[in-house]
This record gives structure tokens, sequence and C-alpha cells, in this order.
């Protein structure tokens, strides 16, 4: 179609947007123009609304995008200022990094590996690897009942997201001990097979999506994938030097800039608007204009939730309250609330929440308690509250089911782990994941990057 043509589709959608909303505003001329623009132009107002119902589900597939693109610089933030000041650069190279390859390594294998369609290598097991192509669309004036429901770069876009923010989970658990360019390789295997093959079996309508394993945007398929994939990296990169005594004594390692870490935090509830509410995956009609509202709505009150249960539950443990755990409560409820946004009431989401964020405050002494070190905590917010919310999905989804809910938890579960573990082993062998210990004490900023995040402290 020539571009003079899409314009005047655009149009002529514009004005059929009028038609449909003039009456009720009493705008009887506007509404008779437009009715003779679209007679005069062939179109019935069916056939446009097909066009607008396309224009408006590509628009949430943007707009959402760029919020979810607007969580990486939340990541970014929360683990610049969760580190200690020595290994912030690493930290901010890590993450505009992360996304940079997962951007590549999506368009190169893993989008069709996600979405194969027909094209399967072992039937809803793992799909056919191919280079993202986005070909223009075409709609011809008698063909709109065959147009898609968005456009193929817009639903790329937004999915892409998704994959980035798994990466991103793994950057804050392992921070300020392993080796740049290791942590590069992972996220390259990570992006490319292991979280598009496992979210194949759903979100691509694989096994689990015909089993009737439902998660919503991801409490599993991006959080709880993250969270193994950093769980697994922690426990063979081992814990920071000086964080554990000998006699099993924890050593707290504060921060370098809780007011970062606070801005991150925000940053993240307002990218997970994007992440819930795109995740509706339709914006063409009332009904889900209706349902995006309703799950930015539950998102929002699930946050909540996390962040007073942390408030409560640290003054009752600690006698005080700590905002480093609030800020993960509210990233735990986020997540919980993921998996089901959509068919909770208000008072339900917040429970959600509140149970993903007091889960938070219980599990981060637990791991400390095993002696896993997770810098940023996120095993405890993505993995352990993930898991959390896809179970609370039969809350509210009476098609959901306990066992099948389950089934998805463990087979996802042990894929990533293997896969991780296989790919960590490997790249320790290979080229060594963990800088050496001069380096660790010096900081991963002059070591790894030779450059610093605050000069000004250390040199006087």
């Amino acid at each position: 179609m020539e571009r003079n043509d899409r314009m005047k589709l655009t149009k002529y959608a514009a004005l059929a947007a009028v038609l449909a909303l003039a009456p009720g505003l009493g705008l009887a001329q506007e509404a008779e123009a437009t009715a003779e623009a679209v007679v005069e132009a062939g179109r019935s107002v069916e056939d446009l609304g097909i066009e607008m119902n396309f224009v408006f589900n590509t628009l949430l597939f943007i707009i959402s995008g760029i919020l979810v693109f607007w969580m990486a610089a939340g990541f970014a933030m929360l683990e610049a200022g969760f580190v200690r000041s020595k290994n912030a650069t690493t930290q901010l190279t890590k993450n505009i990094g992360l996304f940079s390859l997962a951007a590549f390594l999506y368009y190169l294998i893993g989008f069709n590996l996600m979405y194969p369609g027909d094209a399967w290598i072992i039937e809803g097991w793992i799909g056919a690897i191919g280079t993202t192509v986005l070909e223009p669309v075409s709609v011809a004036l008698d063909e709109l009942d065959d147009i898609e429901y968005a456009s193929i770069g817009s639903d790329f876009f937004f999915q892409l997201m998704f994959c980035a923010t798994t990466a991103s989970i793994v950057s804050g658990a392992l921070a300020e001990r392993i080796k740049l360019n290791a942590f590069f390789v992972f996220v390259i295997v990570l992006t490319a097979l292991i979280y598009p093959i496992q979210a194949s079996w759903t979100w691509g309508e694989g096994w689990l999506y015909e089993m009737g394993f439902s998660d919503f945007a991801g409490s599993t398929i991006v959080h709880s994938v993250g969270g193994w994939a950093a769980l697994t990296g922690a426990i063979i990169l081992g814990a920071r030097k000086g964080k554990y005594g000998p006699d099993g004594k924890v050593n707290p390692i504060p921060g370098s800039n809780l007011a970062l870490a606070t801005l991150g935090v925000f940053i993240l509830w307002m990218g997970w608007f994007g992440f819930n509410g795109g995740s509706e995956l339709a914006m063409g009609t009332a009904d889900a204009v209706a349902n995006v509202s309703r799950v930015m709505v539950n998102t929002n009150a699930a946050a909540a939730g996390g962040v007073i249960a942390a408030l409560l539950l640290t003054q009752m443990l600690y006698k005080k309250a700590d905002l480093t755990l609030m800020l993960n409560g509210a990233l735990g409820g986020l997540v919980a609330i993921t998996a089901e946004p959509l068919e909770p009431g208000i008072g339900l989401a917040t429970i959600i929440g509140a149970i993903g964020g007091a889960i938070v405050v219980l599990t981060v002494p637990l791991l400390d308690k095993l002696k896993i070190d997770d810098v940023v905590g996120a095993v405890p917010v993505h993995l352990f509250a993930g898991i959390w919310g896809t179970i609370a999905v039969v809350l509210s989804n009476d098609e959901a089911s306990l066992m099948v809910q389950l089934t998805g938890i463990v087979a996802i579960g042990a894929f990533a782990v293997v896969a991780s573990a296989v790919v960590w082993l490997v790249l320790k062998g290979v080229m060594g994941i963990r800088v050496e210990e001069e380096a660790e004490v010096a900081g991963l900023d002059k070591s790894e990057m030779g450059m610093e995040a605050y000069p000004e402290f250390s040199r006087g």
C-alpha cells in the first residue's frame, strides 16, 4: 500500500472514531460529515473498527514496552545503590550491557524460538531457531478481516523487554565479585536460549499451555527464571569476601546510596504498570481497556501491600523499620501479583502483595543462614515471591488448577537450574567467573572498569 493510501486510512479511522463519539456529544453535523467521508471512501464503519482495533492494540504494546524499558533504569539505580561505591560503575555497566545483548540475541534467536508457531523442532518443547523479520503491514481495503491484532514490530518490542528483565534479575544477586565478561556470556545464553525455550512452553502455546498453566505476565516465566539463574550462580560463585565469618556470623555490608535505591524501586513500580497492563495484550475494545485499568489498579495495590507488610514485619522482628526490606517488599508484592493481576479484587490483590512482601522479609535472613550471598535480595523477591504469586493464581482464577500451577513451577524451575548450572560451570572452567581477591577488595570499578563512580571520595 502506498504512503498516501495509508495516510487516508489513518484519516478515515480517526473519522470513524468521531462518528462513534459524535452522537453522544451532540455533534450531529460532525457525525453527518464523518459518515459521508466514510461512504465516499468505500469503507464501512465495521471495517474501520477492525483497523482501529489494530491501532489501539499496537499502541498498547508500544507504550507498555517503553514503560518496561524504563524498568531497566530502575534495576540500574537499585543495584548501584545497594552495592558499595567501589562497585557502582560495574553494576551500571552490567545493566546497560545486558539490555543491549538481550536486544540483539532476542532478535537473532530468542523471539522465533519463543513463538515458533508451527515451526517446532520438538513439538511443544523446543521451537525452531530463526532471525526475527519485521515485514510491513499491508492491508487492502477488502482484506480487513484478515488483519493481525497488532503489528509484529510492537509485539517484538514488548516481548524483548521481558527477556531483558530476566537478565537484570541475575545482575544484582551476583554483584561485587563476578567477572564482567563472564556475566555477559551468561546473559547471551540466557536471553538467546534459556528464557525463550521455557517461555515457549506457555506463551508460545507449548506443552504447559496445553495443560492449562496460567502465568499472566510472568511471575514464574520471567521472575522465577531470573531468580533460579541468580540462585544457581550465587551458589557456584560463592559469597563476597567477609560476608560470613568462620563462626557463621553474618556481617552486614551496607549499600552506598539508599536514595538511589529508593529511586530505582519507584521507577520499577512505575514500569510495572506497563509490564502487567500491557500483558492484557489488547486495548481495541471497551472490555479490553477496562481490563487494562483493572490490572494496573491491582498491580499498584499489591505493591502497596508488600510495603505495608514489610514495614510492620520488620518493626515486629527488629524493633525498627528497615528501608531496604520495605523496598524489596514493594518488589515482592509486584512480582507476586504478576501471575494474575486481572481477576482478583483490590482487597485480594493487596493481600497477595502483602504475602509477597512478607516472604521477602522472612527469606532474606534464610539465605544468610545458608551462606548464600545475594547482594540485592533478588532471589527472595523474584524467585520466592514469584513462586507464591504463581500458586496464588488459583485464589481468583476458577480455570486454574493448583496441580498444573505446581507442575509449571517445578518444570520451569528444574530447566532453569540445570541449564544455568551447566553454563555457570562451563564458564567457571573455561574463563573463570570470579575476580581475584585483591581485585574484589580494591573494588571492581578499578579492576574491571578502570573508572570509578565516585572518584572524589577515593582521591581526597
